[in-house]
């Protein structure tokens, strides 16, 4: 299972959320770039950029700064948030980055995302945010009433490889991941689910672990010093 380290970009800052709260914010480093060097050097071997700027405003406002990070670490890095055009598409990939993310429009624009993995394949990821089983949209502030488990069947039609799944309610609380919910949706297709939201502590790597996901995406854990990436890695 591929650990990945969460890098979320506001106003050019790396920041964390609670639940996606935009009016309750941490400011973890100046420089996310020098955040992305410092999970290189402890032995990641993927980093998640979010632009939370853009998954608000469907702007690609940090685009600078996302180009700086996938050109300035040996490591593929993977970038959502506010994904909904193929110009920004074709500008995260042009940029360096490996894999791009796409969250509404995933929902609201299936066009974009079909042309999307038609031209780039498993290139292309999609987000599911989940609010009690049903997707959420635009920046979490919107929820929809189309369960995650069904879009999991869409995607799956369209092409998509992976998934990054998000349960919003266990987001930035340190309560540990929806293990049932993941299990339930690492099932229901052949597509690669990373978990996202709840990884608070070793045990919960370990827990992912035995339900053989792709992935899991680690944020405020890592930032709080609860969880520490190097050992977690098998380094020192």
């Amino acid at each position: 299972m591929i650990l990945f380290p969460a890098i979320d970009i506001r106003d050019g800052k790396c920041v964390r959320l609670i639940q996606g709260d935009y009016d309750q914010e941490i400011i973890y480093n100046d420089s996310p770039t020098a955040m992305a060097k410092e999970w290189e050097k402890q032995g990641a071997e993927y980093i998640h950029v979010v632009d939370l700027d853009g998954a608000k405003t469907g702007n690609s406002l940090n685009r600078e700064a996302i180009q700086a990070i996938a050109m300035s670490v040996s490591i593929p890095v993977q970038v959502g948030g506010g994904i909904r055009t193929m110009e920004i598409i074709d500008g995260h990939i042009a940029s360096g980055v490996s894999r791009v993310i796409i969250g509404t429009a995933a929902i609201q624009d299936k066009p974009l995302l079909k042309q999307a993995v038609e031209k780039y394949g498993d290139k292309i990821a999609v987000s599911i945010d989940a609010r009690k089983g049903f997707v959420a949209t635009d920046g979490w502030t919107k929820t929809s009433d189309v369960l995650a488990v069904d879009l999991l069947s869409e995607l799956e039609i369209l092409g998509v490889k992976t998934v990054v799944y998000t349960d919003i309610m266990k987001d930035g609380m340190m309560q540990g991941p929806n293990f049932h919910e993941l299990e339930i949706m690492d099932k229901a297709s052949t597509i690669d689910i990373i978990a996202s939201g709840g990884v608070s502590t070793v045990e919960d790597i370990v827990q992912l672990r035995e339900v053989e996901l792709y992935g899991a995406i680690i944020g405020k854990a890592l930032y709080e010093g609860k969880i520490s990436l190097k050992k977690v890695l098998g380094g020192k």
